[in-house]
């Protein structure tokens, strides 16, 4: 609609990842780098998070378009909660592999497998696992057993976990001390300052075709970063309203007042939610340090308790309820397993005292 009064190529804020939108901000650069350094090195996991709608999925398609003309096999697994005993079926299914049926010692034969055979082409297999937060420690265990395939000391299986910042209380959970070990390098995505905010809109209305039109009056770019917290969904969600708005009231200047006004319709939307802040630092979701490329903890500041607010933010909510989903779901299966047992031991005795009777 909007791009046909504007003459644009097509729309520029869509929500959907694309990497052709890709916008190389310095943060998103850093991580990109680190996933070219983990192609190099081809061995242990590389870490990246960041909270939601800082580009993680955009960052995992611009890498699959880089990866298209090398020698590397390599797939995707979006997760949701996965269990222990599913995970390895899900990174078969991933890699084109059969696995419905199978225990777990096919799979991971099957695995080892494929993973000779490529190595054999001189090819490595990558894994990509985006949303990790969403899995439990034990999950993330058996992806670890993907490290232990090796020829020559060689790693056969390079493995890559993008996930929401929730994702560092699990790694630096009890238990997970073998998966840190294999981390080779980790970096946290942060939302984009003002001046990336500026560029990154400009950067994809210029893809499309923009030609000045429409024009943005003075303030507005900084008014746009203060109201999305310079995060990039909610950068497409807030410019994409504000090009809808002025094409219906015919604007070719999109100031402060179109700003406000948008502003005005979003916040009484149902999936509003205010960001963080700006370009401070959102209080400490829990007394865990980040990780650091290096895998240590970063370290002279301790997280603090942030003051008591009328409302928790809709972010800490969304991970408060993962986290008693994750405890439902894993009390739910012990008491399925205990009525197995009951089952099985009402039935036994059901067969003794038909055999006592018979006596």
């Amino acid at each position: 609609m909007y791009d046909d009064f504007y003459k644009l190529k097509g729309k520029p804020f869509q929500l959907t990842p694309d990497h052709k939108f890709f916008f190389n901000s310095k943060g998103h650069n850093r991580a990109m780098a680190y996933l070219r350094y983990g192609l190099e090195q081809g061995e242990g996991f590389i870490v990246i998070t960041g909270g939601i709608g800082t580009g993680k999925t955009t960052l995992v398609r611009n890498l699959f378009d880089e990866l298209s003309g090398m020698n590397v096999m390599a797939a995707q697994l979006v997760t949701t909660q996965v269990d222990p005993d599913d995970m390895l079926r899900m990174v078969c299914a991933s890699f084109g592999l059969a696995h419905e049926g199978l225990n777990k010692a096919t799979l991971l034969h099957n695995l080892e497998a494929i993973a000779r055979a490529r190595h054999t082409e001189g090819k490595l297999m990558l894994l990509v696992v985006d949303e990790a937060q969403n899995l439990p420690p034990r999950s993330v265990e058996e992806l670890r057993m993907l490290s232990n395939f090796q020829v020559n000391n060689k790693a056969l299986v390079q493995t890559f976990l993008l996930g929401q910042e929730e994702f560092k209380r699990t790694l630096q959970s009890p238990g997970m001390e073998q998966v840190r070990q294999r981390i080779i390098a980790s970096y946290h995505l942060d939302p984009l300052s003002a001046e990336e905010t500026k560029k990154y809109i400009l950067h994809r209305l210029q893809l499309v075709g923009w030609n000045q039109n429409p024009g943005f009056g003075e303030g507005v770019f900084r008014m746009i970063f203060e109201f999305t917290g310079g995060v990039p969904r909610r950068i497409n969600a807030m410019c994409d309203r504000l090009m809808l708005f002025g094409c219906l009231e015919e604007l070719h200047i999109l100031g402060k007042d179109a700003v406000l006004s948008v502003m005005r319709e979003l916040e009484q939307e149902v999936s509003f939610n205010p960001p963080a802040g700006g370009e401070e630092e959102p209080p400490p979701l829990a007394s865990v340090s980040p990780l650091h490329p290096n895998g240590a903890a970063s370290g002279a500041k301790q997280a603090t308790v942030p003051a008591p607010q009328p409302m928790a933010h809709a972010d800490e909510l969304v991970y408060r309820i993962q986290d008693l989903e994750k405890e439902i779901s894993s009390l739910k299966k012990t008491q399925r397993n205990e009525q197995k047992l009951l089952r099985k031991a009402i039935l036994l005795q059901m067969d003794l005292d038909e055999y006592e009777d018979l006596d």
